[in-house]
């Protein structure tokens, strides 16, 4: 009875922060269900008179939905699989090989990532467009943005598992030594399943980082077939004279899918890592 008690009295005090926290995916969701004309009715309604499936088959049409998501998807996963793949090994020799001035280094690491995109943004476009890349450059291709994105992320995926590294006992690994295993395969056998739930959250904060960026994206991508969802909804809203609102919000409802699969799928992971380090 105590327990359900405390309860109540939780939920009664989250309940108007939760209530904030979906009004927007409410309005969303109701808004990608009505018809145009419900939308720009007055007063607004909540509810539909009717589901408004044609929404989604015409934003589809409009945007190329299909292949905006194929290229957020793969950019998404590229520069979050690249940044993991040099951040891993980078963090494990800051957490567990001797080095002079660790802890500056990994100041600065954190120091780095309160500068926005938007300040570096003209330098990166400009050393995109001065690497030769096929018949042309960096510039307006899905491996320049992959390269940006996975650059920009990876201080932060040092530092983050670098801290996170650090709580795992260095013991396992040299028992691992005594019983013949070299250093890699300690790493590879012992230390790196340990790891999983600090790099899963790593991955998941570089995913949806890179699944949401904009000004990187707007500044190198020329191309129509190679824009990323974020861009496309955009161009759905940017320079009209008549917004159908239904769409951008069919688009909007539709994009938020994949990031909320990712969560489901590591959620796990997710709730373990950032516990993790916590207790020693």
């Amino acid at each position: 009875m105590k327990k359900l008690r405390r309860s109540i009295i939780a939920w009664a005090i989250l309940s108007p922060l939760l209530a904030v926290t979906l009004l927007p995916f409410a309005v969303m969701i109701s808004t990608a269900l009505k018809p145009h004309v419900e939308v720009i009715a007055a007063p607004p309604r909540w509810l539909p008179t009717r589901l408004a499936w044609e929404n989604f088959v015409d934003m589809w049409t409009v945007l190329d939905f299909g292949q905006s998501a194929f290229n957020s998807v793969f950019i998404a996963i590229a520069a979050t699989l690249l940044a993991l793949l040099i951040a891993v090994p980078a963090a494990y020799a800051l957490s567990r090989l001797p080095m002079k001035g660790r802890g500056a280094y990994q100041q600065f690491l954190l120091v780095t990532q309160m500068l926005s995109p938007v300040l570096l943004v003209l330098g990166l476009a400009r050393m995109a467009s001065s690497i030769p890349f096929g018949d042309g450059t960096l510039t307006d291709t899905r491996l320049g943005v992959i390269v940006v994105y996975a650059a920009y992320h990876l201080a932060f995926a040092v530092w983050m598992l670098a801290s996170y590294f650090a709580t795992i006992p260095a013991d396992l690994e040299e028992a691992a030594w005594i019983d013949g295993a070299t250093r890699a395969q300690a790493v590879l056998h012992v230390f790196l399943p340990l790891a999983v739930p600090a790099i899963a959250v790593t991955g998941i904060v570089t995913f949806v980082a890179s699944w949401n960026e904009f000004t990187v994206a707007l500044t190198l991508l020329r191309d129509p077939s190679r824009l990323t969802l974020p861009l496309k909804i955009v161009n759905l809203v940017a320079g009209r004279y008549s917004v159908e609102w239904n769409q951008v919000m069919a688009a909007t409802l539709l994009a938020t899918l994949p990031v909320a699969v990712v969560f489901a799928l590591l959620q796990r992971y997710l709730v373990t890592g950032l516990t993790l380090g916590a207790v020693k």
